[in-house]
């Protein structure tokens, strides 16, 4: 006579699936991802001499695709460009319309759809779950919007590659170095508390 075994409870892959799965969850979920990328898009700091604004929506990019995973920390990028593109003041300092879009920071809010997959997909391997991988993770997610924003930036404001680098890139490189810590430490620590590390 055998007795059934149950089988384990299926690991969480990305962070948000501790909370479970369910369509209503998932597009919960992927809004918040917009509305807190929206938010923090207002956190905005202006660099002398750069129509690019030092703002907090490439901490929101990174935090959510870690936690969201691939496709839904794309499809919440997706939904946050495409909320203010129509309008919405969702970009930093409360502007919107797809004139943000198609100028200067364009590049870098188009960029942050690449670099949420790509952090989705490595947080989805773990690479999120300790402070040593998660740092330079967080760092690789940024560079990807710079290498989509900076060329976008050079088009639109008729610079050449040295001058959209001053103005697109340099200045940006210490607060995307302490997004990226603030976010190496933040994720780790919400798996330490589910347990599930």
């Amino acid at each position: 006579m055998t007795t059934a075994v149950p089988l384990p409870a299926q690991r969480p892959l990305v962070l948000a699936d501790v909370l479970g799965r369910s369509r209503t969850r998932d597009v919960a979920l992927v809004v918040t991802a917009a509305l807190f990328t929206a938010a923090l898009a207002q956190i905005a700091i202006p660099v002398p001499g750069s129509p690019v604004p030092i703002t907090g929506q490439t901490l929101a990019v990174v935090l959510t695709a870690a936690a969201l995973g691939p496709h839904r920390g794309l499809a919440g990028q997706a939904l946050y460009l495409v909320l203010g593109a129509i309008g919405l003041p969702f970009y930093s300092e409360a502007s919107g319309g797809f004139e943000v879009i198609s100028g200067a920071t364009g590049g870098y809010i188009v960029g942050f759809l690449p670099a949420a997959y790509l952090i989705g997909l490595a947080a989805k391997h773990q690479l999120d779950r300790a402070l040593w991988k998660a740092l330079p993770l967080f760092v690789a997610g940024q560079a990807i919007i710079f290498a989509v924003g900076v060329p976008w930036l050079a088009v639109t404001a008729h610079l050449d590659a040295g001058q959209a680098i001053a103005a697109g890139f340099t200045p940006f490189i210490v607060g995307g170095l302490i997004k990226a810590a603030v976010a190496g430490a933040v994720l780790p620590g919400l798996w330490k508390l589910t347990g599930r590390s």
